[in-house]
């Protein structure tokens, strides 16, 4: 009987200590956790790491990116592209280099300055802008040389008395496609001496 008892308060003893003294195991923190998660499935991209850590990817990055694309039309106009240019415009641009000269025009038959700037903005971005290089400097909002960017447009004038006589698209590189009266529609520069000399400034369509 006695030793009955003394086995009894042995398992009572026992069932207290375990209650007082029981060890739970620690809360997993966010780091464990996605140190856990970092171990358990494999990195391959940035977009994954961003994703494991629970981070916000810009959608620009999360957008796959049609290098061949952006390759293809690097060389045929000759740009040192960045992947984040106007597809549509480097298409359609692209389809119009060659295109004669033609005073009053704004077809592939033949086209002027203004005509060939009216015609990209329209089908590219849905735009109608004035159809002389004069008046379409009134729809612009000008800025610096050095803010322009891609689909900017570029106004020329031989003389701070004289008017607006020449108007193209930038591009980039200090470069922009514009119809030439000597070459039709093409890609020049702009640190060119004859448009370096007659640069007058950039504009940007709101």
């Amino acid at each position: 009987m006695t030793k009955t008892i003394i086995l009894s308060v042995l398992a009572l003893v026992s069932i207290a200590l375990s209650f007082f003294y029981e060890v739970k195991k620690p809360e997993s923190t966010p780091a464990e956790t996605e140190t856990a998660s970092l171990m358990l499935y494999p990195i391959q991209t940035g977009e994954d790491i961003a994703r494991a850590l629970q981070l916000q990817v810009p959608s620009h990055l999360s957008e796959p990116v049609d290098s061949a694309f952006y390759h293809r039309y690097s060389r045929k106009l000759g740009l040192k592209l960045d992947y984040s240019e106007d597809k549509d415009l480097l298409e359609t641009v692209s389809k119009w280099i060659g295109t004669p000269y033609s005073y009053g025009s704004n077809s592939k038959r033949g086209t002027d300055c203004s005509g060939f700037v009216t015609r990209i903005y329209s089908d590219v971005y849905g735009i109608d802008l004035s159809r002389s290089s004069r008046s379409m400097f009134d729809d612009v909002t000008r800025i610096r040389k050095d803010s322009v960017r891609t689909g900017d447009l570029v106004f020329f004038r031989r003389s701070p008395r004289q008017p607006i006589f020449h108007v193209g698209i930038y591009l980039k590189d200090n470069k922009f496609v514009h119809s030439a009266t000597s070459g039709g529609v093409m890609i020049s520069s702009l640190k060119e001496p004859y448009y370096r000399n007659y640069y007058y400034a950039a504009g940007r369509v709101d």
